[in-house]
């Protein structure tokens, strides 16, 4: 029996007056499965993203989730159907603490019944985040300390496991590691492989080829707002992967090669 994808993108376009940003790109990828989404910059990979977080709507196209159409006209859209976003610029606060970034928008009151009227139930908001931490293997200082004094690996660490929480679906990923350390990017990382075991699946956007190879599944790859091919992710297919992004190629005979179904 054929797997649903979690995330199936057909033909989705996107125009900014004269602009093409995107042009009828399409792939999928499915629960438990990490795909990569590379290009160069101005390939289109940040419009795509947004418009599968809810930013701005797609032009034309369609996107399914669960084999089910679907149309994004906020981020909340997105969060409340299980799909959530990890932006470049992290979006956590410094002044606040693991539990209050965990928890921001999303606040845990007492009791239920009164809603938003209720008072903060913060035991129940730090025991949640503690066993989130622990899954995710993402270690901090204290679940009182503020962000502010954390690393950089520790703070995306943190922000990986937030998504995580919460992302029923899908967890999209914009450069994950940049501007961290190698020390720190392998923590990051190392959290990016435990995504996919809840059966959420995974969409990485990275520049760095040395990450996509540790942690992906398959490749899409984009050029100036189209898809221009698509490649199983293994050492001995690198090559192929770097002359997409460099050149572009002909998609119907790279995927044949690559043994990939469109």
């Amino acid at each position: 029996m054929e797997q649903t994808p979690r995330l199936e993108v057909r033909d989705v376009s996107k125009q900014f007056g004269a602009i093409t940003a995107l042009a009828g790109v399409s792939f999928h990828v499915n629960p438990g499965e990490t795909l990569a989404l590379l290009g160069d910059n101005g390939a289109g990979k940040s419009t795509l993203i947004k418009g599968l977080s809810g930013l701005y709507p797609f032009d034309g196209g369609e996107m399914l989730v669960d084999g089910v159409p679907q149309v994004f006209r906020s981020p909340s859209d997105a969060r409340n159907l299980g799909v959530e976003t990890v932006f470049q610029d992290l979006a956590v606060f410094d002044n606040m603490n693991p539990v209050a970034n965990m928890y921001i928008g999303r606040e845990i009151a007492s009791p239920k019944w009164l809603g938003s009227l209720g008072w903060l139930d913060r035991k129940a908001m730090t025991n949640a985040t503690r066993v989130n931490l622990e899954n995710l293997k993402v270690h901090v200082p204290s679940l009182q300390s503020q962000l502010g004094v954390m690393s950089g690996g520790q703070r995306q660490a943190l922000a990986c496991a937030r998504s995580m929480a919460f992302a029923s679906k899908l967890v999209i990923l914009d450069e994950p590691t940049a501007a961290l350390g190698l020390r720190e990017s392998d923590r990051v990382l190392q959290t990016v492989r435990k995504l996919p075991s809840t059966g959420a699946a995974v969409i990485l956007i990275s520049h760095n080829l040395d990450e996509v190879l540790a942690v992906a599944d398959r490749a899409v790859v984009l050029r100036q707002g189209r898809r221009v091919g698509e490649v199983k992710v293994a050492p001995e297919n690198k090559e192929k992967i770097v002359s997409l992004i460099v050149s572009g190629g002909e998609e119907e005979g790279l995927i044949k090669s690559s043994g990939v179904k469109a």
